[in-house]
């Protein structure tokens, strides 16, 4: 454990990756990093397109049902029609609309443009939405209502691993929330990380993916990383019940909140369609775990309902492209307050007054870690410290590596 100062007064820890995989270098500038990704984003989907040509990608429970090959093919076609209108790498795209096949051929058809996409959950109020798109300076907008643009296939693959390849907006409940820019090396590689933390095969995954797509755990940590193994996206934004898109959809793999997942209980009780289910990805952001009151209880009732299947929960921040802290609720005697272990690239440090003894503010850094917010230097220079970022979470590590939450009455003083 070393330490360092990053500030005047104040003393920060930092804990040592441990067990790194082996594909992971530490760079010159101290984060450790994955020696062989793919150039860029849509290089590493292309390829898998062409492995998994025929094999379902996406599903829509009552609408379009698209293979690889099918998806890429719209997709590019949405490219060619943004090229059309004039857009080309660097500009910014955003995509305006509800969680759906069509939502998955707009964000993808921004990508192979060569734009960045700018995602604005369908959720926000019309006029913070308005002020997002402003903000991000979209030169075009995919809506929810009249035809994407349509032409020639075309597809740009010039892009390169520090090329900013996503805007995503965090802080949804602010009056304006704040654009994080995430390079091609952030996705893909909290895409990686989730890969192999969870061990996901390329023998066709079925992933219900209850987030909302327009959110780092839902398009980044879901979509993309089910894209990345060959597996099928299942979306069921108009499904009546879903105990029967289970069992109809052969899913076996089911991402939510815990929030949202507490709501499916009482629908799923009695039903016996869980039994294929094999694993339960739960994103337990801060807003997510204040929702769920007891951690315990849910993680007893989906055992109750999915017996088969072992439950991660996934922490992380928009700025840290949605993952960071990972722990499997099955195998802790407490979870209550459990956020996870680090893993994939990312490390942990403490800061405060108490940070030597394992208390105080939780920074990340890491491949996946954003290192700014778009327009906004003074927010970018109060979050991010060199290749740390600060999340705003106060906790503990204990000797494991175990991060937990520390309760609000105790936070002062840290």
């Amino acid at each position: 454990m070393g330490h360092g100062e990053h500030e005047p007064g104040a003393t920060v820890i930092e804990f040592p990756a441990t067990g790194a995989a082996t594909r992971l270098r530490r760079g010159a500038d101290g984060v450790l990093r994955y020696g062989d990704l793919s150039p860029a984003l849509t290089e590493l989907l292309d390829l898998r397109v062409h492995s998994f040509t025929n094999r379902e990608a996406v599903v829509e429970v009552g609408g379009p049902r698209l293979t690889y090959r099918e998806l890429w093919h719209s997709a590019s076609r949405i490219a060619g029609g943004l090229q059309g209108h004039g857009i080309g790498y660097g500009d910014r795209v955003a995509v305006h609309m509800p969680a759906g096949a069509r939502w998955v051929q707009a964000f993808l058809g921004a990508l192979l443009s060569g734009a960045v996409p700018v995602l604005v959950p369908d959720a926000l109020p019309a006029a913070i939405a308005e002020r997002v798109i402003a903000d991000s300076r979209a030169d075009f907008v995919l809506g929810a209502h009249g035809q994407l643009p349509d032409s020639t296939a075309y597809i740009d693959d010039g892009a390169a691993l520090d090329d900013t390849a996503l805007l995503c907006y965090t802080g949804a409940r602010a009056a304006m929330p704040a654009g994080v820019e995430l390079t091609n090396e952030n996705l893909l590689s909290a895409v990686s990380s989730m890969v192999g933390a969870l061990g996901l095969p390329v023998d066709g995954l079925r992933n219900l993916v209850l987030l909302p797509l327009a959110h780092a755990s839902g398009c980044v940590d879901q979509l993309l990383t089910t894209f990345a193994v060959g597996g099928t996206v299942v979306l069921a934004p108009g499904a009546r019940t879903l105990a029967q898109v289970l069992v109809d959809e052969r899913i076996d793999t089911v991402s939510a909140t815990p929030r949202i997942l507490a709501g499916l209980v009482p629908e799923l009780l009695g039903r016996g369609a869980g039994k294929g289910v094999r694993l339960i990805s739960k994103a337990c952001h801060r807003s997510e775990r204040a929702a769920a009151a007891a951690p315990e209880a849910l993680a007893a009732a989906l055992s109750g309902l999915f017996p088969s299947a072992r439950q991660w929960s996934v922490w992380g921040a928009t700025e840290t492209s949605g993952i960071g802290l990972l722990v499997d609720d099955t195998e802790l005697d407490d979870t209550a307050s459990a956020l996870g272990f680090a893993f994939g690239g990312t490390e942990l440090a403490l800061t405060g007054p108490q940070a030597r003894t394992g208390r105080g503010e939780l920074l990340c850094r890491g491949p996946n870690v954003s290192c700014r917010y778009w327009n906004d230097p003074g927010a970018s220079a109060a979050r991010f410290d060199g290749s740390w970022f600060r999340t705003g979470d106060f906790v503990s590590i204990d000797a494991d590596g175990l991060v937990r939450t520390v309760p609000d009455q105790q936070v002062s003083g840290l």
